[in-house]
């Protein structure tokens, strides 16, 4: 077991140090050439990552599949960059949640397929290859519908294309309509202020680091809970699965029914408390009731701080510099998803499961500080709470 967890945290530390590398420079390449341009040059990359996967037969191919898609891994902060390109400070919070029960939805019913379909031999020198193939049919599936019909959203992209086909204006939103007699879709966004000096509430240095060191004791529980449970209860990887199943399913129940409507900072630090809670129990634990309760906590983490977050980074961006600033956030959230579980499990198989919670716990406390007292509320948005927001299908 120290083995598999000393590869599996070494191949976690350099993918997500390759995505904490590119991340800045997918996003501020987006601000310039497009956040449609942009997401298909990503999605080309994910297909070559995926396409050496199924032909791997040895060790080098395989990670030099893990290094490019490492370099090219930027569907995610490039589809909360569009989030915010669609949305006003009515709908951001709600938007984001909604992208993030997505990501929830996945990595619930993700890791079990994977495994499922790891479990059918198609290609005896790789056992994958039957999980990789349905993984580069989905997301050769995926780019074909992108470059079909996800139109352009960066907002001085849109505002200097002609206006024609009926294309519908909204102040400080954009609107996805379809020419009634063509198959192609338009955007179109009159932004209110696009010229004007941007006033900023939260530094984003705070809210980086405040991401980095949350991701950074989160990440390390969230790795090393495998092993607490088979310590402590014996659980095979499918009561484990159970169990991150649950976790999912609760976090996506969570982000569609109340996390879109808190406003961004309120869900940032309800997260946060939640996680305090958890970690001091997961290290007190010793029945299965307990740990299911800690990781319902988890679950409300899992629903908020990160999306809060998000919302946030993009209130303090202007139009033209949020894929840069996004991506700014997410490179500093993988720095601490590559050195957490480095960190957390090592302390762990050190000095125990009590130690190495409590630490977290108090690593948790301190981002708590920071968002109880030191990020604040952006300007213009005051009062306003997500249960007012309505976004319509056809703004996503």
């Amino acid at each position: 077991m120290l083995r598999v967890h000393t590869a599996s945290t070494t191949d976690l530390f350099r993918n997500s140090l390759l995505q904490a590398l590119a991340s800045p420079i997918i996003g501020t390449l987006s601000d310039r050439y497009g956040r449609r341009t942009a997401l298909l040059f990503s999605m080309a990359g994910n297909i070559l990552s995926v396409l050496l996967w199924v032909m791997a037969t040895d060790f080098r191919t395989f990670l030099l599949s893990r290094v490019v898609g490492g370099l090219s891994e930027g569907n995610v902060q490039l589809a909360i960059a569009i989030a915010t390109d669609i949305s006003d400070e009515k709908q951001r919070g709600a938007t984001m949640a909604l992208v993030g029960i997505c990501f929830s939805i996945s990595f619930t019913f993700g890791p079990a397929l994977g495994a499922w379909l790891s479990t059918i031999s198609t290609v005896q020198a790789n056992p994958f290859a039957t999980a990789a193939g349905f993984s580069l049919f989905l997301i050769v599936t995926e780019t074909l519908y992108l470059y079909l019909y996800l139109p352009e959203t960066l907002p001085s992209k849109v505002a200097s294309a002609k206006p024609k086909d009926g294309a519908v204006a909204t102040k400080g939103s954009t609107k996805l309509t379809t020419n009634s007699g063509e198959n192609s879709t338009q955007a179109k966004l009159v932004s209110s202020g696009a010229g004007e000096t941007f006033e900023r509430t939260n530094s984003h240095f705070l809210l980086n680091l405040t991401h980095l060191t949350f991701i950074l004791f989160f990440s390390g529980m969230e790795f090393s809970l495998p092993f607490m449970t088979y310590d402590l209860f014996g659980y095979t990887s499918a009561l484990n699965g159970r169990l991150l199943g649950y976790m999912g399913l609760v976090a996506s129940i969570l982000q569609g029914g109340v996390t879109r409507r808190l406003p961004p900072l309120l869900s940032v630090r309800i997260g946060v408390v939640s996680c305090l809670f958890a970690l001091l129990l997961l290290a007190r634990i010793d029945s299965v009731k307990g740990l299911y309760l800690a990781s319902t906590l988890l679950a409300v983490t899992t629903a908020t701080v990160v999306t809060g977050l998000n919302a946030l980074s993009s209130f303090e961006a202007g139009e033209n510099e949020r894929g840069g600033k996004l991506g700014n956030l997410r490179s500093w959230g993988q720095v601490g998803r590559g050195i957490g579980p480095l960190l957390f499990t090592s302390v762990y198989w050190w000095a125990g499961r009590e130690v190495a919670y409590t630490i977290g716990g108090m690593g948790v406390l301190a981002v708590s500080t920071i968002a109880f007292f030191g990020l604040k509320t952006p300007q213009g948005t005051e009062g306003k709470k997500m249960k007012d927001v309505k976004v319509n299908s056809d703004e996503l």
